[in-house]
């Protein structure tokens, strides 16, 4: 299939009901290395697919503080390779992970902390306001089984003072999205979901409820929990598209809620992760999948 689909032909979603984004956006955390404890990639390399990304029509990115690989630092690109922003370019960053002498982002943030890690976001993004950020929670463990009050009632607060425009939630379970729902509106909420890991249906149902987005991350798989190529090859075949392609649609013939931000490093593969804008799969494509 082409490559020449903009970003667009996705549809879009009203985000916090004032911020219309595209549905098939871009996921920064590849710019600095293709895994957190892979080589640093060239950051001329990266600042080039960022450019190729806007110009595709992506309007959604999403980033964070520790997506960093030596001195490679993916809001430093972004920062390098999109500043002036565009007005209508939406910038989402993560804060509460911390990481450990592995490069992992396996700890989390107090509270307090939570201030200095948005205003670091700010400085390397160069923002006097970020309009979304994520409350990243758990580490890399899975979701649930600690509360959010405290950090979110701290993001809440830098809301309020107008250091941030929009709130979201990570990694969380439907307990702790109700949690934070309670003390600020949340319009987003990343969790792990992808074409053969679809068991958060209680979260994505309360999205779909009340008009929040669901964005997957890894919405490949990432190295952790990769899709099954294999499984996808017939009705990728059937479209003259690539399983990666079919994937990505999946995801966004889902529900209206979901917005995909896949991520790379390599023009080559950004082009390709565009061109899912365009694929359509019918009733037989989704049965199949889903099965």
């Amino acid at each position: 299939m082409t490559t020449q689909i903009t970003a667009a032909a996705s549809g879009q979603f009203l985000l916090g009901g004032d911020r219309p984004v595209n549905r098939l956006g871009f996921g920064a955390m590849r710019l600095p290395a293709g895994t957190f404890s892979g080589p640093a990639r060239d950051p001329q390399t990266g600042i080039a697919v960022l450019r190729q990304v806007v110009e595709a029509g992506v309007d959604h990115i999403d980033t964070a503080g520790f997506y960093e690989r030596g001195d490679v630092r993916a809001n430093e690109l972004i920062h390098k390779a999109l500043a002036p922003y565009a007005p209508e370019l939406l910038i989402a960053t993560k804060v509460g992970p911390l990481r450990g002498p592995d490069g992992m982002p396996t700890g989390q943030a107090r509270p307090e902390q939570l201030r200095e890690l948005v205003t670091e976001d700010l400085r390397a993004l160069g923002l006097d306001r970020l309009e979304l950020v994520y409350l990243r929670v758990g580490g890399m463990s899975e979701p649930g089984g600690e509360s959010v009050a405290d950090r979110f009632a701290a993001l809440a607060e830098l809301r309020e003072e107008g250091l941030i425009r929009h709130l979201g939630v990570s990694n969380v379970d439907v307990a702790q999205l109700d949690e934070a729902r309670g003390i600020a509106p949340v319009v987003a909420v990343q969790n792990q979901y992808h074409v053969h890991r679809h068991d958060d249906p209680a979260v994505l149902a309360r999205c779909e409820e009340h008009d929040i987005a669901y964005v997957p991350f890894f919405p490949l798989g990432g190295g952790f929990d990769p899709i099954e190529h294999d499984r996808l090859a017939q009705v990728a075949g059937r479209h003259g598209a690539t399983t990666a392609q079919v994937a990505l649609a999946w995801l966004l013939a889902s529900s209206p809620n979901m917005l995909a931000i896949p991520g790379t490093g390599s023009p080559a593969h950004l082009a390709e992760n565009l061109a899912a804008a365009g694929l359509r799969l019918d009733a037989a494509d989704l049965a199949e999948l889903t099965a």
